[in-house]
């Protein structure tokens, strides 16, 4: 599958090959040199994700309106 160089040194990974590999818009690759000459392009790995945290789990947005005296009353218990 040929592709062109830009004047800016870019190219467009064919859409075959963004599939095979599970490249979306914004993933990290690596090239690698192997010792033939040949380059390979690779997924770069992704960071370890840090573990969730239960305060993580709370986290969101209300989805529920209520007034701030309402909110008052609920965590007051009246």
């Amino acid at each position: 599958m040929p592709t062109t160089l830009t004047s800016k040194g870019q190219v467009t990974i064919p859409k075959p090959v963004r599939e095979y590999l599970g490249l979306k818009a914004g993933s990290s690759v690596t090239f690698e040199r192997l010792e033939n000459g040949d380059v390979v392009l690779r997924p770069a790995k992704t960071r370890a994700t840090r573990p969730t945290t239960a305060f993580a789990k709370l986290r969101g947005r209300a989805t529920l309106r209520m007034s701030t005296e309402d909110i008052l009353a609920l965590t007051r218990g009246t």
